[in-house]
């Protein structure tokens, strides 16, 4: 699928970058080139020398730039065939308290991905969402959620160029570096005498790096165009996650913060009518019609017309001890 083809991943030093530029280096050795877009000159100098790419180095090239700069992302996307975009502005109370700056990269930047990529005739294109675009009741989320407008309406808007253009949605990665367990793991390693739950109720959708980028390249390999997919992964309550973390520590409940949900949301009510099903995911395809695409997916089924996806109505969920597995395997 990948052999041969020239990849671009903006955002490419972060958690899912890195997990996912090594596995298309390991699984598909005739990949012609990868291209690391992102900001942090740093950040790419450890990459460069990261044991587990020295094999590979030869196939990577690595681009300085930011999503908001579209002359110089024109540059980079020359040559091109397809591109994941994961670079975004992620902490909520971040994107709160700097909103505008939250606009420039997760909507301006997403537009400028879009503009570049028809303008440089690249095949398709891949963007990640996150569940707090699922009725958003934050910045973040609502700047993602119109970003995810925007690469759906690409489809219509690259005119008669093939470019093509699909969202995957997930929820909190364990092992991200935006997760909330390295924070409980820094209170217990410096003595905490409790674990602070925004909510006891609360719950989260949770997934590894790995099943993220098998939903990308599930997307890349399969897109037809327009699609939104959204991957089946378990919830955890959110006092079961401290439990897996720090057993004999007490919990203490200390309010939700700005931005916060109980239940994180994949899919919603008004979804459904638009949303097929699968063995490990669900697509939402997409409300309006583009010229010259047709979705044919002939093992799906419709999902219930009152179907919604969020973290407290899952029928997957995470124990305390294949929680403790996952944070070992990481």
């Amino acid at each position: 699928m990948l052999n041969g083809k020239s990849i671009l991943v903006t955002g490419g030093t972060g958690s899912f970058g890195k997990k996912f530029i090594k596995t298309v280096l390991e699984k598909y050795p005739r990949v012609k080139k990868i291209v690391v877009y992102s900001r942090d000159e740093y950040k790419q100098f450890v990459m460069q020398n990261m044991p587990e790419f020295q094999p590979y180095i030869s196939k990577l090239r690595f681009f300085i730039g930011d999503v908001r700069d579209k002359e110089r992302m024109m540059r980079a996307f020359e040559g091109i065939d397809i591109v994941v975009h994961a670079a975004a502005l992620k902490q909520v109370p971040a994107c709160e308290y700097n909103p505008f700056e939250a606009v420039k990269t997760n909507v301006h930047g997403a537009q400028n991905v879009i503009d570049c990529a028809i303008n440089c005739k690249v095949k398709k294109v891949v963007a990640l969402s996150t569940d707090k675009a699922c009725a958003p009741i934050n910045l973040y989320g609502a700047t993602k959620l119109c970003s995810d407008k925007l690469f759906i309406a690409g489809n219509a808007y690259c005119g008669d160029r093939n470019t093509r253009f699909a969202v995957v949605r997930y929820g909190n990665v364990a092992g991200s570096r935006g997760s909330v367990i390295p924070y409980f793991q820094k209170l217990v390693n410096e003595g905490a005498q409790e674990l602070p739950i925004t909510n006891l109720r609360m719950t989260r959708f949770w997934l590894k790096l790995e099943q993220a980028v098998e939903m990308v390249l599930e997307a890349i390999e399969n897109m037809q165009g327009g699609e939104l997919y959204v991957k089946k992964i378990p919830s955890m309550r959110m006092p079961d996650l401290a439990k897996a973390i720090a057993p004999n520590l007490p919990i203490k409940e200390v309010g939700i913060r700005p931005g916060e949900k109980i239940h994180e949301q994949m899919i919603t009510k008004e979804d459904a009518p638009n949303t097929i099903e699968f063995n490990d995911f669900y697509i939402i395809l997409p409300q309006v019609k583009f010229r010259n695409i047709e979705y044919n997916y002939p093992n799906a089924k419709h999902v219930p017309s009152d179907f919604e996806y969020h973290s407290g109505n899952n029928d997957r969920w995470l124990t305390v001890e294949e929680m403790q597995k996952l944070i070992r395997d990481i």
